[in-house]
C-alpha cells in the first residue's frame, strides 16, 4: 500500500532552517508529482509546494516563496522540503501528498514548531 514517513520536524527559533524529509513506498515514486502540505491547529490543510516527477517543475505557495524549496531524489523515493526563514506562522504539521488514480494519499507528518 500506499505509504509516506515524514521526518525532521523539530522546535526552531524564528529566522532557522530545517529540511524535512519524506520516504515513499507502495507506487512508482519515479513517475509521479509529490506536494507536501502543512497543517497547523485549528487551521484547514494548506498547500505548500509541488515537484514533477523529474523536478523540471515546481510550484510553491505564496506564503513560503522564495523562503521553502522542494527536490527530490528518485532513486532512494524521497522527497524534500528545505525550510529557510522560519517564522511562528509555520508552525505546524508536514506531510507528504500523492494522488494516484483520482485518490489522495497522505503520510502521518512531521511537527515543526517555529518559537523563541
Amino acid at each position: 500500500q500506499v505509504e509516506f514517513v515524514e521526518s525532521g520536524g523539530a522546535l526552531v527559533q524564528p529566522g532557522g532552517s530545517l529540511k524535512l524529509s519524506c520516504v515513499a513506498s507502495g507506487f512508482t515514486f519515479s513517475t509521479e508529482p509529490v506536494s507536501w502540505y502543512r497543517q497547523a491547529d485549528g487551521k484547514e490543510p494548506e498547500w505548500v509546494g509541488v515537484i514533477s516527477a523529474p523536478s523540471t517543475y515546481k510550484n510553491y505557495a505564496d506564503s513560503v516563496m522564495g523562503r521553502f524549496s522542494i527536490s527530490r531524489d528518485n532513486a532512494h523515493n524521497t522527497a524534500y522540503l528545505q525550510m529557510n526563514d522560519l517564522q511562528p506562522g509555520d508552525t505546524a504539521l508536514y506531510y507528504c501528498n500523492v494522488r494516484l488514480s483520482g485518490y489522495d494519499y497522505y503520510g502521518q507528518g512531521t511537527q515543526v514548531t517555529v518559537s523563541s
